[in-house]
């Protein structure tokens, strides 16, 4: 089998993170799929700026069709974030035959949909693990693993820069402010984290969970969201001295044909599994009528856990691509949400 030829869209953390995976996991990768891999082509903003990997000067490029219009390259993968302009490149890289791989669950929780059923159309991959908890392959596993079972209810801790927070405030006594002050220093929060701290990253990605895992079209209007910004420490103190944990938790369950899903801080016994998932990790709880209970745990954040994810997909591609079977994985809805 030819070399698979790889454009990549965004070399911020994550991007970093997929080039040097790629580099350094050559053996592995090529044992896994047969062939060698190679990044072709980086879409970046800014070609002079000093970057977090050594990477070949002239594989950077601000065009954005060197990549999305290069007949040389097989797949593309999508971690330069934003939502309206990626769809976009999305859309005509789905349209010239490339398959897609993205981290991007802002576009997959509004987009989704409506991506899958193009790519399906273009007999194009269109894989989206990392969007969720960072480096747990949490959607492999409703899809793949418990694709026999009927999923009742999906549980947990989805947003590693929320989760930081309350960790901090609550073991170390520490206001609201400086612990996000903190998490921005350390890179799990953004400049800008209200979409973290007001339980919309969470949010998105419980309606993603919940699309595959009910499989339900769920929107971002369809959960009901409440964040972090109003705990104080003396909230956690309180709730410390009853014998509880405060934590972000998002719920989706469901009851014959109805489906609720919300995002909202939640008092756990100490007790409970997820009351001890601290700093930067996540949890998701599944319960299955036929398995019963199973819990996926680990790094929801970071350079490289989110990167594995995203290379595992590719991974993934390249064996469709092999088997001739791309594009027929996505599965449409079972059911309508009234």
């Amino acid at each position: 089998m030819k070399a698979i030829s790889i454009g990549l869209l965004g070399l911020g953390t994550v991007g970093s993170g997929v080039v040097q995976i790629i580099e350094s996991h050559q053996d592995k990768l090529m044992h896994q799929v047969g062939c060698s891999i190679s990044i072709k082509k980086i879409l970046v903003n800014d070609m002079t700026k000093e970057r977090l990997v050594a990477v070949d000067k002239g594989m950077l490029t601000d065009n954005p069709e060197d990549i999305l219009s290069n007949p040389e390259i097989d797949v593309v993968i999508e971690v330069m974030g934003g939502i309206e302009e990626t769809r976009g490149y999305l859309m005509e890289a789905i349209k010239n035959k490339k398959h897609i791989v993205t981290a991007n669950k802002d576009l997959m929780a509004l987009y989704g949909p409506e991506l899958l059923e193009l790519a399906t159309e273009n007999q194009c991959d269109l894989f989206y693990e990392a969007s969720v908890a960072g480096g747990i392959p949490i959607l492999r596993g409703l899809v793949d693993g418990l694709s026999s079972d009927r999923i009742t209810k999906m549980m947990g801790i989805v947003n590693g820069t929320t989760n930081f927070i309350l960790t901090k405030m609550s073991k170390e006594g520490r206001a609201y402010d400086d612990v996000l002050k903190e998490a921005q220093e350390l890179g799990f929060a953004e400049a800008d984290p209200t979409a973290d701290v007001g339980g919309l990253d969470a949010a998105r990605k419980m309606a993603i969970l919940s699309t595959l895992g009910f499989s339900m079209n769920i929107g971002l209007n369809d959960v009901e969201v409440q964040g972090i910004t109003e705990i104080s420490e003396e909230d956690l103190r309180y709730s410390k001295k009853l014998g509880y944990t405060m934590k972000l938790i998002g719920v989706a369950s469901r009851a014959g044909d109805r489906v609720e899903v919300s995002v909202q801080p939640a008092l756990l016994p100490e007790a409970h599994p997820l009351a001890s998932v601290n700093n930067e990790y996540n949890a998701v709880y599944v319960y299955g009528e036929a398995v019963g209970e199973t819990m996926f745990y680990g790094p929801g954040a970071g350079s490289l856990p989110t990167a594995t994810a995203v290379v595992s997909d590719m991974v993934t591609v390249i064996k469709n691509m092999r088997l001739g079977v791309n594009g027929r994985s996505a599965v449409s809805p079972q059911f309508r949400n009234n």
